[in-house]
């Protein structure tokens, strides 16, 4: 009786240290995971902190100026190029009163909710 309890305890020891084995060998694959997940991300910030110093240096306001002046036949701005404002054509009448419904909620509302849209027939799309 003796023989076979130590058996079965040695039997569960075996299976727990297995088991805990386990349990270690798929923590330390994770951690690799993770690891490696932080080098991406870490990998991927550096990458956009390049792109942003690039775009930086490409937005740049000199650089632009001279890409400007080289390739665009822009002159000078002279006050003769100014208008009064007492000069500038008058508003065009208002189409809508403000204190009238909106008449495009208005069309919208009419539309038939049964109606079907698309490219296919009312049929077709029911089927």
């Amino acid at each position: 009786m003796m023989r076979l309890i130590h058996v079965v305890v040695i039997g569960m020891l075996v299976f727990a240290a297995a088991y805990v084995y386990r349990i270690k060998m798929e923590s330390t694959a994770r951690t690799e995971k993770v690891l490696q997940l932080h080098a991406e991300v870490r990998k991927e910030r550096e990458a956009i902190a390049q792109l942003r110093a690039e775009w930086a240096k490409l937005d740049a306001p000199g650089r632009l100026q001279g890409i400007a002046e080289r390739h665009l036949k822009l002159k000078p701005i002279t006050a003769r190029q100014f208008d009064q404002l007492k000069n500038l054509p008058a508003r065009p009448p208002s189409i809508v009163n403000p204190n009238d419904p909106d008449p495009i909620a208005s069309m919208i509302e009419k539309i038939d909710p049964d109606i079907v849209t698309g490219a296919l027939p009312a049929r077709e799309a029911a089927q």
